[in-house]
């Protein structure tokens, strides 16, 4: 099982087996959106470790941040997004306005994309 750290002043949640093995890159800028959120940019597995559902548990501990937290998840990362689709009970939809917040931060910070 993988060991999952939260380092958002650097912008990632990890998962780490020996190494870094999958990253979630998040959106460091998020909490000047309108409301705080953690925004889930890009879901990066390394190519040994697809297939371990590694990635699976790194989406779900940001929801499960998200509810300790109180706050919404913006899944901009077609992963996280599958995954809040087909778990609804797990990921509230966030509002319009912090999606377009989301989307305009990136774009603003190519850095991120």
């Amino acid at each position: 099982m993988a060991q999952i750290r939260d380092d958002r002043p650097r912008g990632i949640l990890e998962a780490f087996e020996d190494e870094r093995v999958v990253y979630l890159v998040l959106d460091p800028l998020a909490l000047d959106a309108p409301k705080p959120a953690l925004v889930a940019v890009h879901t990066v597995v390394e190519p040994a470790h697809e297939g371990k559902g590694i990635a699976g548990a790194l989406v779900r501990e940001l929801y499960a941040m998200a509810g300790r937290e109180g706050v919404f998840v913006v899944p901009l990362c077609p992963y996280a997004a599958d995954r809040a689709g087909r778990h609804p009970d797990e990921a509230p939809v966030a509002p319009a306005e912090l999606v377009e917040a989301a989307w305009a931060a990136v774009a603003a910070h190519p850095e991120l994309a």
